[in-house]
């Protein structure tokens, strides 16, 4: 059997003459040392991690009080937070431990304190109607948040990273003619 013919195909490459290049001096990046901070064993208050000096703060403003809504389903909650004299939470005239009896409501209101840790160092004056009591401590949450911004803005990253600026907008949807509920049917009989 006779052996197949290999073809060679050649490129011809035309050379381009060389063209004068500028030289620009090469800059090399230096490697800076990497600097890990270790994280500190005791858990500050946000107030000293962020360097803030609230008395200094506080004794600088010349209001009275501070004072912001909050609203949740059908309940609207006013707060007014004192900077000087006034200690505690009171709503509508009573202790909020006298007024919100279970201690998951009792939390909802003070977190927002507890999470800046400043419980104990301003005064809260809240009225609060409308709604149920699950909807009057989501309102109160909400506007002792809004009132800790207008105290200082700088505790506004932290509150809303918790979610406690975020007016939830969730109410109860309103009854349908023929239907019992917002939903509910009667109840259906074949015969």
């Amino acid at each position: 059997m006779p052996t197949p013919k290999i073809k060679t195909i050649k490129k011809v490459v035309k050379k381009e003459k060389p063209v004068a290049v500028e030289e620009k001096p090469i800059v090399v990046a230096q490697e800076l040392p990497l600097i890990v901070e270790d994280k500190p064993k005791e858990e500050k208050s946000f107030i000293e991690k962020e360097a803030i000096n609230i008395d200094e703060f506080v004794f600088d403003t010349k209001k009275k009080y501070f004072e912001a809504v909050g609203r949740r389903k059908n309940a609207t909650a006013r707060v007014r937070l004192y900077t000087q004299n006034k200690k505690g939470v009171t709503v509508n005239g009573k202790s909020y431990q006298d007024y919100f009896k279970t201690e998951t409501l009792q939390k909802t209101i003070i977190s927002p304190l507890e999470k800046l840790k400043c419980l104990d160092k301003f005064g809260f004056e809240i009225k609060v109607n409308g709604g149920g009591l699950s909807g009057q401590a989501g309102a109160i949450r909400h506007a002792i948040s809004r009132v800790l911004i207008l105290l200082n803005p700088y505790f506004k990253k932290r509150l809303k990273k918790s979610g406690y600026l975020t007016r939830d907008s969730r109410m109860r949807e309103r009854k349908k003619p023929g239907l019992n509920r917002a939903r509910r049917a009667p109840q259906w009989s074949k015969r």
